[in-house]
């Protein structure tokens, strides 16, 4: 155990970086050498794997106990393993990258647990080191599922699985509703995207007054001239002209950006923004932007000022935001 505790206090540094301003305490950490000179077996000693179940079951460094800092449940589950929070805890990760470990010891820390460590580089260190590891699939390459990597092809989108969400403001309120898919199509070659969406305008609902007598009225004012004129125009097209990937491709952010156009009351106008695509295992498609379109880009300019004078009770804000969220099956 003296071995033990020299170890590990030789690892303390006050460096800039390894100070957390939210817990205020030292992240303290330890090497993979270090880790390997530790007795695991010591019952005042816990080495915790932080990474989800189904991770752990497949590759964990031996004598680990896992606690998924992703479950709301993790302290809770912590204790399960760890009777006194005066003992010695050394956590581990994924990798150098990842934050997961560090973001375990901050809830530990102000939790009260008081000595606990980090294992530098996480169980991508411990394996680059050549050490053993036990598991299900102990002989796999490890995937840390950050990045995406897409599968050229053609795609389907799914009208049922798919919505397009939108919502106009006045400066008194705003009004927030859906309008469908009636069909569409992406293609992926290279790594590269394009595609057709055609939207049913005559399907515009408000939901916002659900229930309230005046939905279906401005349901209806929606769909005449003053807005999108669905009797003359009863379809809006987005094409997605240009798709170009945002590296490198993070999975949960924003990883393509897309040049296209849309048609909407007869009118075609440019349209950019940032999306964010994912594939499934199934191989579909999940696609998700949000931005705003200026709609007088398309001659709708009822209550508009930049258009009318004296409008009174009847000003509408020129820009609409669009949450579109596809899902597409090859």
């Amino acid at each position: 155990m003296t071995k033990l505790v020299a170890v590990l206090t030789c690892e303390v540094s006050i460096n800039r970086e390894d100070f957390d301003m939210t817990t205020q305490n030292i992240l303290q950490s330890v090497s993979v050498a270090d880790l390997r000179s530790m007795d695991i077996e010591d019952s005042n000693t816990h080495l915790v794997d932080v990474l989800p179940p189904d991770h752990f079951e497949n590759v964990h460094i031996p004598g680990a106990k896992n606690a998924c800092v992703f479950f709301v449940s993790f302290l809770d589950d912590l204790a399960m393993i760890i009777s006194d929070k005066k003992q010695r805890v050394v956590l581990y990760g994924s990798s150098e990258r990842s934050h997961d470990a560090k973001i375990a010891i901050e809830k530990m820390t102000r939790a009260g647990y008081l000595e606990v460590y980090e294992l530098k580089g996480g169980i991508e260190a411990w394996r680059a080191a050549g050490n053993v590891c036990e598991g299900n699939a102990i002989d796999q390459t490890d995937d840390p599922q950050a990045t995406l990597s897409l599968s050229d092809g053609n795609f389907i989108i799914d009208n049922d699985l798919s919505t397009i969400k939108w919502e106009g403001r006045n400066p008194s309120t705003s009004h927030f509703g859906t309008v469908e898919i009636s069909e569409g199509n992406l293609r992926i070659s290279n790594g590269k995207m394009s595609g057709k969406i055609e939207v049913d305008m005559n399907s515009i609902h408000n939901i916002n007054l659900e229930g309230d007598e005046l939905q279906p009225v401005l349901e209806a004012h929606l769909k005449s001239d003053d807005f999108f004129f669905t009797s003359m125009f009863p379809t809006a097209v987005l094409t997605l002209t240009e798709v170009t990937p945002i590296e490198p491709l993070w999975q949960t952010a924003p990883n393509f950006h897309v040049k296209g156009e849309l048609t909407l009351r007869g009118i075609t106008a440019s349209l950019n923004f940032d999306m964010t695509v994912n594939q499934t295992e199934d191989n579909s498609l999940t696609l998700e932007a949000h931005f705003d379109i200026d709609r007088t880009q398309w001659n709708i300019i009822y209550g508009s000022t930049r258009f009318f004078e004296h409008l009174g009770m009847h000003k509408v804000f020129d820009l609409i935001s669009m949450q579109i969220r596809i899902n597409a099956t090859r």
